[in-house]
């Protein structure tokens, strides 16, 4: 067989046999897809051992494919809520960045005190904090004759980099029960209005920052109802009328005590004049907008009142961005419903599409911003997957560009963003597997593992006694930091695998990523020089 053809369906094979071992729970806790990972390093260290004279070679390139396919979906997911997140919480990404700075540090004078070279220090370094990119700068600065001792100590630290960022994971998911930031249930009632003077539907949700919704309205006027009609920020509650309410339980509570009472009316459920309806944005010309950009009151006398995104429903808001793949409640006249239905698409095909011009463009843009050598002493390179990810995270928040949607559906950028992370994972591990070998002949791995552990223990319990103690984040969202500050994607899949894709912890990985990876490329070039 051809080496090539031979080497991917090796690494193929890794994929498949690796993805049935995550799938094994053992008191409900399983790999998932960091199995991938352990298998190929266990069968590849398995293989050069045995000393079998053609060894199947997986291409590097498949490896660094999967990883910015991987780190551009994944910014595709978070854009939207990352550059949010950034305004409100950069104090959390410097601690991390100092934290990043500690660890390095433990390396440094760590190294000296066991009697290990600066450049195996560096290595240690790279692989406790399982950062490929940071490897490759230690091998830039590194001397040519003593390069190979940093591939060497990024092997053996990687695998309890791996490991330790995962206990700590598990860690914070094991508080994730007492989180105060999980998205509230969302509830639908009917009240009736009681208050005499008249309020206005656009200052009920102001009162409330735009966490409640109104959808339906019947006015009372003297005494005699009039006929259902979709709720519009514009309507003005008076006395005897009828509204339906949707938010979180607490709130739509609070907005009954304060306009009335409950009322026995349920108008949700009398379809004859307003419809309610799930549809599917599958047509770009409703997605990259927000929802009031879109006016469907003006055009329909339709409101929407829920958007759910993958498997989390919230309140509609008139800044909410609509991507392609989202599925709206939509509350309109019922003459007017296939109109609407006509103007969103409401094809499955909008929750699959992966958009090629996206795709494509994004990814060669993502990968020559990667190449780009940024001009500081030494210079140094960002590389493909940090280039992707800003682009991935650029893309998701402009929404759109012209009549060309920047966002790809949430199902399809999660199917592509699982298959880039098995296949890098798959590399990763079936490259790495000689190296460990060699570290173990070499005498010196003992060495290594007690600077690679001091060095991940270090930065996991900093990181997360800082962020849990100091900055009193979710363990939902705090497993997506952990992840993305220790750059690992198979922390990622494991706290994704853990919360059924909780989009906190992709929030939390997106936060911190960019701000990781840039620092420990740069600590990366300082230890490799020194």
């Amino acid at each position: 067989m051809d080496p090539t053809l031979a080497g991917i369906c090796y690494l193929f094979l890794i994929v498949g046999v690796g993805s049935v071992v995550g799938r094994i729970t053992i008191k409900g806790i399983g790999l998932g897809a960091a199995a991938v990972l352990f298998l190929a390093i266990a069968s590849s260290a398995a293989y050069e051992a045995t000393g079998y004279p053609d060894p199947p070679e997986v291409p590097a390139a498949l490896g660094t494919f999967g990883l910015a396919l991987f780190t551009f979906t994944v910014g595709l997911q978070s854009g939207p809520s990352f550059f949010a997140s950034l305004r409100r919480n950069w104090v959390v990404v410097v601690a991390m960045v100092a934290l990043v700075a500690v660890a390095a540090a433990v390396a440094v004078f760590g190294g000296r005190l066991i009697g290990l070279d600066p450049v195996t220090s560096a290595g240690t370094f790279a692989g406790a904090l399982t950062n490929t990119p940071a490897l490759a700068a230690v091998l830039d600065a590194a001397a040519l004759d003593v390069a190979q001792d940093a591939t060497v100590g990024y092997a053996v630290a990687y695998l309890g980099g791996v490991l330790g960022i995962l206990a700590t994971v598990q860690l914070a998911l094991r508080r994730r029960a007492a989180d105060t930031d999980t998205p509230p249930e969302l509830v639908i009632r009917t009240v009736r209005v009681e208050v005499s003077q008249g309020r206005s539907i656009a200052q009920e949700e102001a009162r409330y920052s735009g966490r409640i919704g109104f959808t339906r309205i019947r006015h009372g006027e003297h005494g005699v109802h009039g006929p259902i009609e979709p709720a519009d920020d514009d309507d003005t509650l008076h006395r005897n009328d009828l509204v339906t309410v949707v938010g979180p339980l607490a709130l739509v509570e609070a907005v009954t005590e304060d306009l009335g009472h409950v009322s026995s009316h349920r108008l949700e459920t009398d379809r004859e004049q307003v419809d309610m309806r799930r549809i599917i944005v599958s047509r770009s010309r409703a997605a990259g907008r927000t929802i009031g950009e879109l006016d469907l009151a003006a055009r329909f006398g339709a409101t929407v009142s829920r958007v759910r995104r993958g498997d989390v429903d919230r309140v509609a808001s008139d800044d909410d961005m609509l991507q392609l793949g989202d599925r709206v409640r939509v509350v309109a006249p019922a003459d007017q419903m296939a109109k609407v239905s006509a103007f969103f698409g409401d094809s499955a095909r909008g929750m699959s599409d992966i958009t090629p011009v996206l795709l494509g463009l994004g990814m060669v843009v993502g990968i020559l911003l990667g190449e780009v050598a940024f001009p500081v002493p030494g210079g140094f390179c960002i590389g493909p997957a940090a280039g992707t990810l800003v682009i991935g995270l650029m893309l998701g928040r402009i929404g759109r560009i012209g009549p060309v949607v920047t966002a790809m559906p949430f199902t399809a950028s999660q199917a592509l963003a699982e298959l880039g992370l098995l296949l890098f994972l798959a590399q990763a591990g079936s490259a790495a597997g000689p190296s460990i070998v060699t570290a173990f002949d070499s005498g010196e791995w003992v060495k290594i593992l007690v600077l690679g552990v001091a060095v991940t223990g270090t930065f996991c319990v900093g990181l997360y006694v800082v962020m849990r103690g100091v900055f009193r984040i979710g363990g939902t969202k705090l497993s997506g930091v952990l992840s993305g500050s220790q750059t690992q994607p198979a922390a990622l899949a494991f706290a994704n695998d853990r919360t059924g894709y909780d989009p906190r912890v992709a929030q939390g990985y997106a936060l911190v990523y960019p701000a990781a990876i840039v620092t420990k490329i740069i600590l990366g070039q300082v230890l490799g020089g020194l």
